[in-house]
């Protein structure tokens, strides 16, 4: 029994292909794979339909995003189309990629006035243009992707103690802070630095994920099999921990305690979040001085801190409230129209590591 109303709006595999730009061969490849699963008619004719549809555009966008055939078959493999999904990481790509592109336009302009003016462009200048115009750095590929993969749903295996126990130990990020992997009854906890212990969850043998939030963790060997690192994978980026031993994490955990207890601010924290508010101000954020995670996330959040900042107005005070339990230095700033609470984080070797701005009371 056919229904008329419902072939209206099927697709035959030729005016599918047409309508996308694919071929009919790249359509049978898709189904050989798993990925579409086109009606049939009584002449075993295929038809393409609205799920059919929504999987080949998260097909097409995923391939645009720069993964394999293989890469993209592992990720929507069991999964329904999320055409939401696959839409908010395409937009968000291509935000990152207008405003960097448009924060490099603005340094050429700025290197061609100077150079039509007779001004010779400073040896500093010169290497900010090199890293910040080189296309490979414009691509939000990887990270749009990452993300894409990081929110797939994940399935737990069986919890084994002696496979998955190997991975308990400390972990330091460049950030400074302390990934700790604990038994628990039945499976693992991770705990960073300042924050509550999570359970994690065994996907397999050394690659972990949270529920509570969209992340994993996967663990690394050396030549040896002993595990000697970690990788957080979380909101399209990527940080690796390197084992420590326990004496070192606890130094760590000790050197926080102190600082929150007795409110010790990172050296030159006020001076430092004062040239950040300015920078931002000015539209000029001073990427070099981030770790990278935080260079790329700021640069995503760039226009609407800028758009925030100047709604307030001119900086009126910046007054030290005390530092949180994961190590933020915390303070009140007070501009024309407005206050904002603001914290900051530095690693080891002084970069900042982490920046927040948020509506002050």
């Amino acid at each position: 029994m056919s229904d008329k109303r419902n072939r209206d709006h099927l697709l035959t595999a030729a005016e599918c292909a047409e309508r996308l730009g694919l071929t009919v061969r790249a359509l049978r490849v898709y189904e050989d794979r798993g990925l579409i699963a086109p009606r049939r008619t009584e002449k075993n004719w295929r038809l393409y339909g609205g799920a059919e549809i929504a999987r080949l555009t998260e097909i097409l966008a995923l391939k645009r995003l720069g993964l394999s055939l293989t890469r993209i078959t592992i990720l929507l493999a069991g999964t329904t189309p999320d055409l939401g999904q696959t839409l908010r990481i395409q937009q968000s790509a291509l935000v990152d990629l207008r405003d960097r592109v448009e924060h490099s336009l603005s340094l050429v302009g700025a290197a061609l006035k100077k150079i039509s003016s007779g001004q010779a462009v400073s040896i500093s200048e010169l290497i900010t243009l090199a890293k910040e115009t080189r296309m490979t750095d414009l691509s939000p590929d990887t990270v749009a992707w990452r993300r894409y993969e990081q929110a797939r749903p994940r399935t737990e295996v069986r919890f084994e103690p002696e496979k998955h126990g190997s991975v308990v130990g400390d972990f330091q990020f460049e950030t400074g802070d302390v990934l700790s992997i604990t038994r628990r009854d039945g499976g693992l906890l991770a705990q960073l630095t300042g924050q509550s212990a999570i359970e994690i969850y065994p996907e397999a043998d050394d690659l972990f994920f949270y529920r509570v939030v969209q992340a994993q963790l996967s663990f690394t060997r050396n030549d040896r099999g002993d595990v000697e690192g970690v990788v957080l994978h979380q909101g399209g980026y990527e940080q690796t921990a390197k084992r420590i031993d326990e004496r070192r994490a606890r130094a760590v955990a000790d050197d926080l305690e102190k600082r929150v207890k007795d409110k010790i601010p990172f050296p030159n924290s006020e001076a430092l979040l004062r040239r950040v508010i300015a920078e931002h101000q000015r539209g000029e954020p001073d990427y070099d001085a981030m770790l990278p995670a935080l260079a790329a996330a700021a640069r995503e959040q760039a226009p609407i801190v800028k758009a925030e900042l100047d709604r307030l107005g001119t900086l009126r005070s910046v007054a030290f409230k005390g530092v949180l339990q994961e190590g933020s230095d915390v303070y009140d700033v007070r501009f024309e129209k407005g206050t904002l609470e603001c914290g900051l984080t530095l690693a080891p070797d002084g970069k900042l590591s982490g920046i927040y701005f948020r509506p002050g009371l």
